[in-house]
């Protein structure tokens, strides 16, 4: 499944800021993949592990938790 997010959705990802704009859901064996693109411009698919909601204290998230390296 293809779902273009509108609006598109504010995230941090391991290369830093960036906007949501397409989410793929290949099935329950598989991560979704998050299409962003960076606050440089670029385009990058995430795994859904490798992403969080950027810092909004209207919704209560007041900081965006570290990554982890597993």
């Amino acid at each position: 499944m293809l779902l273009q997010l509108n609006p598109p959705i504010p995230v941090v990802t391991p290369k830093g800021k960036a906007l949501a704009h397409i989410l793929v859901d290949y099935g329950s064996d598989h991560d979704l993949i998050w299409i962003v693109f960076q606050a440089d411009g670029q385009c990058w698919c995430w795994q859904n592990t490798d992403i969080r909601g950027q810092t909004n204290i209207t919704y209560g998230r007041s900081t965006s938790s570290e990554f982890v390296q597993l």
